[in-house]
């Protein structure tokens, strides 16, 4: 299972929640032909993309607008749990986590450890 928290901007609490049993390809964007759809104009329509590589989740960037981890850009990452993602410089933000999750991660606390997202020239690569 992969739940996805869409983090409301101001109070960081959940204001959505998307869980995922049995799937190989979760898609995220505006248009309604996506697993999540977010109505924001800063989305893409297909703005990105998680996959189920064996027992391994990896988050990939589709959206013309970027997809970005700690302010850094993302072109591909592997999942850890608790992991923030913000749709565009501006748009919305996701948390992510390898299971069901009843909270997300305050401000400053670190998600559960895992593995470093590589970086490429600054661009978030694996």
């Amino acid at each position: 299972m992969i739940t996805l928290i869409l983090v409301h901007p101001q109070s960081l609490s959940p204001s959505q929640t998307w869980s995922f049993g049995d799937r190989d390809v979760i898609r995220v964007g505006r248009s309604p032909d996506n697993d999540v759809v977010l109505y924001s104009a800063v989305v893409s329509r297909h703005h990105l993309e998680l996959r189920r590589i064996g027992s391994c989740w990896k988050i990939v960037n589709l959206g013309s607008n970027g997809s970005f981890i700690d302010d850094r850009p993302l072109i591909q990452a592997p999942i850890i749990d608790g992991l923030m993602v913000r749709l565009a410089r501006s748009g919305p933000q996701l948390q992510i986590f390898k299971g069901a999750q009843s909270r997300s991660v305050s401000p400053g606390e670190s998600p559960i450890a895992g593995p470093e997202p590589q970086t490429q020239s600054g661009v978030l690569a694996s």
